[in-house]
């Protein structure tokens, strides 16, 4: 379990990140929004002890992250969003790095390098920027780290390859795993994700998941606009919009909306997930 207590964190003078808190519980796939510049790839920084926090404090099991522990780093794995290709096969990679994780196995880092129709046997400064990436999501699912940081996973990869990558994000993690995804590409992940996070600079708009969101907002996709709607948006037919779901009827998140709906209406989406 990660807790997250009043963090802040500022780049010299620029304030980034100011009191944040949330707690990020075992068994969830995170989806972490939020606009350009809000701290999403400083967040995961600082969650994986790369970063130290100006202010307030992250536990991950009890454990600081910027202690560096190596009980701690053994347990973890961040990716960032741009990776560097090596001057070695993905397979000769995998097997050198692979000794500092002690659950790696190099029979799931090739089993999903086949799953995502990746060479392992090619060398990685020789591979396209979606090879390279799969081949890092290979490395990071076949990892045994049971804290996944994963910044954009999906930038770089074809529509084929997203595919594949929620079957592999979904098949190959432990139950006990708790996984971050840092994205703007929503629709990449919409089936996968849950809980969702929205992080503004000052504050943590939304942690909740799909079913605690459709209980407390609907979505409709109708022809008449609601008077009540937070969010709307027209569409070939009709519109999408959002708002206070007073009826309990159930509907499909649409995080697009949602997204809108929050930054729209942030004290009023608070108010409403309050002690959720």
């Amino acid at each position: 379990m990660i807790k997250i207590n009043d963090l802040a964190f500022s780049y010299g003078a620029f304030p980034v990140l100011k009191n944040i808190s949330m707690t990020l519980e075992e068994g969830r796939i995170y989806g972490l929004l939020g606009e350009n510049g809000v701290g999403k790839t400083t967040l995961l920084t600082l969650l994986c002890g790369l970063k130290k926090p100006v202010a307030g404090s992250i536990l991950v099991d009890g454990a600081v992250p910027f202690d560096r522990l190596p009980s701690m780093l053994e347990n973890q794995y961040y990716l960032p969003d741009e990776v560097a290709p090596a001057s070695v096969t993905a397979e000769s990679y995998a097997k050198s790095a692979g000794v500092f994780w002690p659950r790696f196995s190099m029979d799931k880092f090739m089993e999903i390098m086949k799953e995502f129709e990746t060479d392992p046997h090619k060398k990685m400064n020789a591979m396209s920027a979606g090879q390279l990436k799969k081949t890092y999501i290979s490395f990071a699912l076949a990892s045994g780290a049971k804290y996944l940081f994963l910044d954009e996973p999906t930038n770089g990869l074809d529509i084929p390859s997203k595919a594949q990558f929620r079957s592999a994000i979904t098949k190959h993690t432990a139950d006990d795993s708790v996984i971050v995804i840092s994205t703007h590409q929503v629709r990449d992940l919409e089936n996968i994700i849950d809980p969702i996070v929205i992080l503004d600079r000052a504050d943590v708009l939304l942690n909740a998941g799909v079913s605690q969101i459709s209980e407390k907002l609907f979505f409709d996709y109708g022809t008449v606009l609601n008077p009540d709607s937070l969010y709307s948006e027209q569409l070939p037919g009709g519109f999408i919009q959002v708002y206070p779901n007073a009826s309990g009827q159930e509907s499909k998140v649409n995080i697009e909306a949602l997204f809108n709906a929050v930054h729209r209406h942030k004290d009023t989406i608070k108010a409403m997930f309050i002690n959720r």
